[in-house]
This record gives C-alpha cells, structure tokens and sequence, in this order.
C-alpha cells in the first residue's frame, strides 16, 4: 500500500507531476483542491469569497483525512494545505511526503502564466507578485522542509522528472 503526498507552493508541479507519477507507478491520483471543489460544488475561489480562509482550511482539513484513508494514491495538496492543522504532521504520519521544491524565480514564470486565473495573484504588478511569492515561500517553507523527501524538480521533461522521484520514493 503506498500512499504519497506532494506539496509545495503554486505553480510547483503538483497536479501534473502528480497525474504522471501516479501513471507511472500505476496508483489513483487525487488533486485535493479538486476533491474539496466536487465535494462542496464551487470553485475554490468562491469558498474563500464565501466562507473566508479559516473556513476553507477547515473544509481542507477534512477533506485531506478523508483522501488520506485511500490506498495506492498519489494526492496533490493544495499550497498551504500543509501549513494549518497540523496536517504535515498528519500526512508524514500517514503516508510519504514530498516537497516540490522550484527556485523563486521558475515559480514567478509559471504563475504568471496563470495570474489571471489565481484570485491571490490577479492585479499585481511584476514587482508586487516577486514580493508575494517571496514573503509566502518564506512563511511556508518550514512546513514544505519537513516533507520525508525535498525533490528539487528542474525544467525538463515531465515523464523524466516523475521517473526520478519515483526513484527517490522507492
């Protein structure tokens, strides 16, 4: 039975290092936020507008007890799931934990991409989403650190980054 938790900031690779990893050691796969978004039927965004964070970490939590009792799973977390409740200790405890660790720099590349989609980051300049990015890998990088394996994911090939951190989790 394995069960395998990836974390890290937005942007980092969960969902797709996650899907891909999950194929290639032929186990489910589970995007929490995506759970939490079917489970509840609204988006992410329209929980934090409606209920506030508190309520979502809350929401998260529950969610993140409930996914960790499958077997044979792969789950990407949400980018601060692991830093409320306690749930870093709850996922090194049951199962294997993995921090995705991208330099600041690649993070900013890629949620640029997607600043329009990501209410947190709409409207900041370049300068205002460097600062962001910064101050929040500095709050959640002791919780991300005390993940069971810190992989530093590099830009390459998809398939190449899965087939080395399933080398690492073996």
């Amino acid at each position: 039975m394995q069960r395998i938790f990836l974390t890290g900031f937005m942007g980092a690779g969960k969902t797709t290092i996650g899907k891909e990893l999950a194929s290639q050691m032929k186990l489910s796969f589970v995007d929490l936020d995506l759970f939490i978004e079917n489970r509840y039927r609204k988006t992410i965004p329209q929980i934090f507008a409606e209920k506030g964070e508190d309520i979502f970490r809350e929401m998260e939590q529950k969610a993140l007890h409930e996914v960790a009792e499958f077997e044979d799973v792969v789950i990407a977390t949400g980018g601060g799931a692991p830093c409320f409740h306690q749930n870093m200790k709850f996922m090194n405890e049951s199962g294997t934990t993995v921090y995705l660790k991208v330099s600041t720099e690649e993070l900013i590349k890629r949620i640029t991409l997607h600043q329009y989609t990501r209410p947190v980051l709409k409207g900041r300049s370049d300068s205002e989403l460097k600062v962001f990015v910064e101050e929040m890998i500095a709050k959640r990088s002791p919780f991300y650190e005390q993940a069971h394996i810190i992989f530093n994911t590099v830009a390459s090939e998809i398939s190449t980054v899965c087939a080395r951190l399933k080398q690492e989790i073996s």
